[in-house]
């Protein structure tokens, strides 16, 4: 190996693959030899898979049964600055190095040569035959806006055959090109003029950019109220790193926020940045993930998974909506993307914005203590005022049964309608109704694989499990007993508050945003769009409402249930709430006219509920993290949950039991052991779970000592063990 780095031909290189084997494995640098960091092709037993020249290989082996690295792939090498965000955050979250790599390479075909590419776009023609097949590849297509497909991936998106395509191209309905793999993306101007700022947007814009051109890493809090304009703002600081010459990164909570940021992003910068979420097809992913290596691209924007793109120069990581629990992976590999986005950034010299309304109370304590740098806007955008906050008492309300819009609110609603204005009533509950209940015997309808009530999803004619997404059929009869017509939906979800609003309100032109109810993130951008023309009176969402959607119309939200966010023992509860009813609540009055949110609950007197309606955040922030840190909880204390699962309930509890009575690691850094205990969901897509909770002092060694207590014994065959660091849910 020279002083450079490079590896001759025949010299032994360790290469990591994602297959489960725990480590590098030795290979002979093929000829020509290669570089560290290098993609590359290598057999592992009959098969040839993907790996990555990770170093110098270790040795100790018999030479002559060390096999050659088959090839080197034509592939921007991976940079030493990924190589060890992998590590640093394999050894944060206990995660075993290859189980990293993949997140890193979770792009098809990487190995494929460059050249040409046969790809399938929609046409202009009709076909002359309309059959339910080509309704389907077609409806893909339109689906994925201007997209190009590849015809394994078309055929199998529209389970069709490919025959079904090629008959679409005849007509000229779909249209087949012949273009080159992987071409550079459209190069965004950062020289375009932004929008007018305000004065405290454009000195929020100032410092931003200031951090950005430093070129050092620094993580600043952009806390801003609903409608302040935070995204033109940190626009700006995505135009001073594109000037720069390096790359940006844009996370978004949610898909459905994708097509509007979009459009943001073209019309600032006059062309549209790479895209990178489950709703890209296979072939855009490909030539997304191969630009980013060599620099082809210069703003990405994507979900949580875009952290691990294979960046030439990454100068800035925008973690938009900060707070947002969707940026925690609960399968797999369980991470949070707003601290990894910190840890990259650290390792990149890039500068990181969170921004949110309602930030974690994680990113607000690390503000306090110095280090994150904060910056606040603290008034909306041009003429927009924040919205009056009042609390409606449904204590104090005549209800009558099975009704769920007090007469308060629908006079409120009635009063919009009449001025011509749009009126949003929120629910946190999709479908139809949580609990089908039958009210011969008392059963109530579960899923056959999870311990979860399956929820009635009337608009789909099914049921629904929301945890494994199990469906079937809405029964006649009871399951249990047999009965007729003795099935009765408990509750309400928002499809049976739109059955009330429709009858309530019979002259209103009604809309229902709710995630399930679209087929496509291209479908829900149509109906937001139609809904912010005036399109809708009456809009009835769930949290999907909550998050970055401008209705200049909407002056009125009514929250339905505020209390529900509070149940349960979750820690977070009041944050999740406090947030959730902010947010939803900052979605009226966004144009000329004030507006105002009225928030039904029975509980007017509840802490969450006073500091919402007082407007007062930061004496909430106070109180919150005063009673964590009494607790010794995070951010003020470190936890970390282990769940263990398996098809059978007892060998789980016999396994726990034996590592709790094996707590030594735990106890030497003065950690507490919880459980084992069945988890809230006890049974999983037919898996039953058992749950664990470690807590320990903030500097406590905690992935040392984890790592050292699992160690000491082996699970049993069908046996998971998972270890999340830092958990967001308890279920």
């Amino acid at each position: 190996m020279a002083e450079t780095g490079y590896f001759e031909q025949g010299t032994l290189v360790a290469v990591l693959t994602a297959e489960p084997i725990g480590r590098p494995l030795d290979y002979l640098a093929p000829e020509g030899g290669c570089f560290p960091g290098a993609f590359v092709e290598v057999p592992l037993g009959p098969r040839r898979v993907l790996g990555v020249v990770w170093g110098p290989g270790i040795g100790g082996y018999d030479p002559a049964r060390i096999r050659t690295v088959n090839r080197v792939l034509d592939a921007a090498p991976m940079r030493d600055e990924l190589r060890q965000f992998l590590l640093r955050a394999g050894e944060y979250t206990l995660t075993p190095l290859p189980a990293m790599l993949r997140l890193a390479t979770r792009a098809p075909g990487l190995g494929d040569a460059p050249g040409m590419r046969r790809i399938y776009r929609l046409g202009q023609g009709e076909p002359g035959r309309m059959t339910d097949a080509r309704a389907r590849v077609l409806k893909v297509m339109r689906d994925h806006g201007g997209a190009g497909f590849v015809l394994a991936e078309l055929a199998a998106m529209a389970g069709c055959t490919t025959q079904v395509i090629k008959g679409l191209v005849s007509s000229g309905a779909v249209n087949e090109e012949d273009t080159p793999r992987d071409v550079p993306f459209a190069r965004l101007d950062p020289a375009l003029p932004g929008k007018d700022l305000a004065p405290d947007q454009a000195e929020a814009a100032t410092r931003l950019r200031a951090s950005v051109r430093a070129m050092t890493y620094a993580t600043t809090l952009l806390k801003g109220v609903t409608g302040s304009g935070k995204t033109e703002v940190y626009l700006e600081a995505v135009a001073e790193c594109l000037a720069r010459g390096r790359q940006a990164l844009v996370l978004l909570p949610e898909i459905a926020l994708t097509a509007e940021f979009l459009d943001r992003v073209e019309a600032r910068f006059g062309a549209r940045p790479g895209e990178w979420h489950s709703g890209v097809t296979q072939t855009e992913r490909r030539r997304l993930w191969r630009m980013a290596g060599e620099g082809g691209v210069g703003l990405v924007v994507g979900a949580r998974s875009a952290l691990f793109l294979p960046f030439r120069d990454l100068g800035l990581i925008v973690v938009d909506e900060e707070h947002d629990t969707s940026y925690k992976q609960e399968e797999g590999v369980l991470y949070n993307a707003r601290d990894m986005a910190v840890l990259r950034a650290s390792l990149c010299s890039a500068s990181v914005v969170l921004a949110s309304a309602t930030p974690s109370l994680e990113t607000w304590a690390n503000a306090e203590a110095g280090k994150y740098t904060r910056i606040n806007l603290s008034t909306r955008f041009g003429v927009a005022e924040l919205p009056q906050m009042q609390a409606i008492d449904l204590r104090a309300e005549a209800m009558a049964p099975n009704r769920w819009i007090s007469p308060r609110l629908a006079a409120e609603v009635t009063a919009r309608m009449a001025r011509g204005e749009q009126s949003m009533l929120f629910l946190n509950r999709r479908g139809y109704a949580p609990v089908t209940v039958c009210r011969a015997c008392g059963h109530q309808i579960g899923c056959d694989h999870c311990d979860a009530r399956m929820v009635e999803h009337r608009f789909l004619k099914r049921l629904v499990c929301h945890q494994c997404g199990e469906t079937k059929p809405m029964p006649s009869a009871c399951p249990s007993c047999h009965a007729e017509g003795r099935l009765a939906a408990v509750g309400p979800g928002v499809e049976r508050l739109a059955e009330e609003v429709a009858e309530r309100f019979p002259e209103a032109r009604l809309s229902v945003l709710s995630s399930d109810l679209f087929g496509s993130a291209r479908a829900l951008k149509e109906a937001i769009g139609g809904i912010a023309a005036g399109g809708a009176d009456i809009i009835i969402g769930t949290q999907i409402v909550a998050k970055g959607h401008n209705f200049p119309q909407l002056t009125l939200v009514g929250v339905i249930d505020a209390d529900l966010g509070l149940q349960g023992s979750d820690l977070r509860a009041a944050e999740r709430t406090f947030q959730l009813m902010r947010q939803v609540s900052g979605r009226a009055g966004r144009a000329e006219k004030r507006g105002v949110a009225l928030l039904q609950t029975c509980q007017p007197d509840h802490p969450v509920i006073r500091a919402i309606l007082g407007g007062d955040e930061e004496a909430f922030w106070r109180a919150e993290a005063a009673e964590r840190r009494a607790q010794g909880v995070p951010p003020y204390g470190r936890m970390a949950g282990i769940i263990l699962s398996g098809p059978q309930l007892q060998p789980l509890f016999d396994f726990g039991g034996a590592l709790a009575r094996r707590d030594g690691p735990l106890r030497r850094i003065g950690a507490m052991l919880y459980g084992p205990a069945p988890a809230p969901i006890a049974r999983v897509r037919g898996r039953h779970r058992v749950r664990m909770l470690v807590k320990a002092d903030k500097g406590a060694p905690l992935q040392a000592a984890l790592a050292e207590w699992v160690a000491q014994l082996k699970p049993p065959a069908n046996l998971r063990v998972a270890i999340d660091i830092d958990p967001q849910s308890f279920l």
